[in-house]
């Protein structure tokens, strides 16, 4: 496995949804051991395909954030159990340096398949639950700074204007998560 250069905001393919996976294959097993590496080596909590340049419908989570041995999902469909918010500093990846509160649910079930093609369900709540959804916002294109109030996008840009690496054309793809 591989550790892969994570795309920043501004890169294409972080703004287009995704494309199911089809094949349960060793090139889908060798993309989630590259997304393991990767994720492994940035310390982060979770890392989707099209951080890799990917636009497959898969992503990983750090094993701190849950129980059992399932770290990863294939294709997932998100749904709430109920209503109950949280708040909390996230960050990512792609946007590295900027760490903002941002809401999400509380709580989340997550169904989808292993790499080998396997169905499961995966049921988290607090961080695992920021994380999926996160990650699964990934996969429609859609970035944790898109759910940002109009007040904090211009506190955010502030920050985001003094990384070396920002570009202004950036700002024209922000967008509206469906996963509310």
């Amino acid at each position: 496995m591989t550790v892969v250069s994570i795309r920043k905001l501004g890169d294409p393919v972080l703004r287009e949804p995704a494309k199911p996976i089809t094949d349960f294959d060793a090139e889908l097993r060798t993309l989630v051991g590259d997304l393991r590496e990767t994720l492994s080596d940035s310390q982060g909590a979770g890392l989707a395909a099209p951080q890799l340049g990917v636009g497959l419908r898969v992503f990983v989570w750090s094993p701190k954030l849950s129980d059992g041995d399932l770290d990863h999902l294939v294709n997932p469909v998100v749904d709430f159990p109920d209503e109950e918010e949280q708040d909390g500093i996230e960050g990512c990846l792609s946007i590295p340096g900027v760490y903002l509160d941002t809401r999400r649910r509380m709580n989340v079930v997550a169904k989808g398949f292993t790499m080998q093609g396997d169905p499961v369900q995966v049921v988290g709540d607090g961080m695992l639950a920021r994380c999926i959804q996160h990650e699964t916002d990934h996969l429609d294109g859609v970035m944790f700074i898109d759910r940002l109030t109009p007040e904090m996008r211009e506190r955010w840009m502030a920050t985001l204007r003094a990384a070396d690496w920002f570009d202004e054309d950036v700002m024209a793809k922000i967008r509206q998560s469906p996963h509310q």
